[in-house]
């Protein structure tokens, strides 16, 4: 059966299927789909009461596989993106904090291995790091403890 002969439920639950999505998610690429008004929304009632759909696992998911990539900001970032419980996304991200600049030191040895030469080399490696989310005073730490080494 293919993905257009589809019910609403089965579209929800293949893409559940693949990774986490929050209730937000699954609204905005299930809109389409809903036949008659009202509909999505108790599909996905009925998903989460079950406990297919769950925010805590989504912000879990999300963290534990970009936490080693990215800093903290952006993946704050992604997790509001998806509509999720501002608390719960500060409750999350407040361990994540306290390990930003290992995560950061881990993310440049990677990237560029030894210190930069020069100015423009240093603020090259910044701007990586920042593109990447992480905070300014961390970053400076990072390429700065580098370059000192």
């Amino acid at each position: 059966m293919s993905f257009a002969q589809l019910s609403l439920k089965g579209r929800a639950l293949r893409l559940l299927s693949g990774r986490e999505h929050s209730r937000l998610e699954l609204e905005r690429k299930l809109k389409n789909f809903e036949e008659e008004p009202g509909e999505l929304a108790r599909v996905l009632d009925e998903l989460q009461a079950k406990g297919f759909i769950s925010e805590a696992r989504v912000i879990e998911s999300i963290v534990h596989r970009r936490a080693a990539k990215l800093g903290t900001a952006r993946i704050k970032q992604e997790l509001q993106g998806k509509g999720l419980d501002p608390e719960a996304v500060s409750a999350a991200l407040a361990g994540l904090k306290a390990t930003e600049q290992v995560r950061a030191q881990e993310v440049w040895r990677k990237k560029f291995g030894e210190p930069a030469e020069d100015a423009q080399a240093a603020a090259k490696q910044m701007r990586f790091l920042a593109a990447r989310g992480f905070g300014g005073d961390v970053i400076r730490k990072v390429v700065g403890q580098t370059s000192d080494d």
